[in-house]
């Protein structure tokens, strides 16, 4: 971690105070400033004094659960990413949440070592200039300028191109299924076929070099994801 890092402040919500502790420990031995709210209402408080860049937020809560904190949250207007944490793997319990503004979704049990990365991703998209310009493996994005490197070279990008391949560099090593892609980078209301996603991916394979897929590989009925190593 470098010392823009240790600016970073990050609130957990949950009600097993034992995952609070771990989760805490772990991310305060990362360098983040964190702090812990057990319940819905709490978190919104805390929210508002805090000011989180990352809220890490679980689903199941009794009282105010995880989707009406986070519908509090964007309507209050905060900026943070919300990273919703839960142990349901429905497809309408992931859609609700990310239609209700939260950025992720992770599915317990996870590993602390994919939190930590999907945190990183969030960071990265939603708050640049943290990082300034970002390098990352042969990738680097500038979003001053609206450009992206890659081994040395800008990239000649449309816009979209440019939405595509910088969403799914900054979230490298995680499979993006092509409906959340359409999420993030056409958004909700794009009323298109998922198979623009493949038409994209192609465009942006042509330009990277990449005739083996082995930098942005498909995932047969998963999706994609950016292999940097």
């Amino acid at each position: 971690m470098n010392d823009m890092d240790k600016e970073i402040k990050v609130l957990l919500v949950d009600d097993e105070p034992h995952i609070l502790q771990f989760l805490e420990m772990g991310l305060v031995n990362e360098g983040y400033e964190v702090a812990t709210a057990p319940d819905g209402i709490t978190a919104v408080a805390a929210a508002e004094t805090f000011s989180p860049h990352i809220v890490i937020l679980d689903v199941m809560m009794p009282g105010m659960d995880g989707f009406e904190v986070c519908r509090i949250l964007k309507k209050n207007g905060s900026q943070a990413a919300v990273i919703m944490l839960t142990a349901k793997d429905e497809v309408d319990d992931k859609v609700k949440g990310l239609k209700l503004g939260a950025d992720d979704y992770v599915v317990k049990p996870f590993s602390f070592e994919e939190l930590l990365a999907r945190i990183q991703a969030r960071l990265r998209n939603q708050f640049p200039t943290l990082f300034g310009e970002v390098a990352i493996g042969p990738f680097r994005i500038d979003d001053k300028r609206k450009e992206i490197g890659f081994q040395g070279k800008v990239l000649e990008l449309s816009p979209t191109e440019h939405e595509l391949l910088r969403y799914m560099v900054l979230n490298h090593g995680i499979v993006l299924s092509k409906t959340l892609i359409l999420d993030k980078v056409w958004g909700y209301d794009f009323g298109g076929e998922e198979n623009i996603v493949e038409v994209y991916i192609r465009s942006l394979r042509d330009k990277l070099g990449d005739k083996e897929h082995r930098l942005i590989r498909t995932l047969r009925g998963a999706g994609y994801r950016v292999d940097l190593t």
